[in-house]
């Protein structure tokens, strides 16, 4: 499972003026406009890969492997879903967050609470 080391970077990303409202209802994001809809492809394929390595540590148990070599596939999984979850944040942050700011009243104030509490849970985790 050589590709965790593809996946320990988080994507690239451009900033997208696009405008709408997400799916909470927030004025922000359409469901095609989010912050992380230039990577949205690369984002697709990491989250390919990581399917991958699920099904891999799967065959891994199957096949009665060596417990330190599953536990090194799980590290490396987890380092590549962490990738993902920053990269979405930092492009929620980079795009929604910053329009809201710019926007300010309650709707800045409900984006930088919901940020928060995307980083606490990631924090957690």
């Amino acid at each position: 499972m050589s590709e965790a080391t593809e996946v320990g970077s988080a994507p690239s990303s451009a900033p997208n003026s696009a405008q709408g409202s997400d799916a909470t209802g927030d004025a922000c994001c359409t469901s095609d406009s989010h912050g992380y809809i230039t990577a949205k492809g690369d984002y697709l394929a990491r989250l390919r890969r990581i399917e991958g390595q699920a099904r891999g540590l799967q065959r891994m148990v199957d096949e009665d492997k060596y417990c330190i070599d599953i536990l090194t596939q799980v590290s490396a999984m987890t380092k590549a879903l962490q990738a993902v979850a920053m990269g979405l944040l930092e492009d929620h942050i980079g795009h929604c967050v910053v329009k809201a700011a710019v926007a300010g009243g309650p709707e800045a104030d409900a984006k930088i609470k919901e940020a928060n509490d995307a980083i606490a849970r990631l924090v957690r985790s």
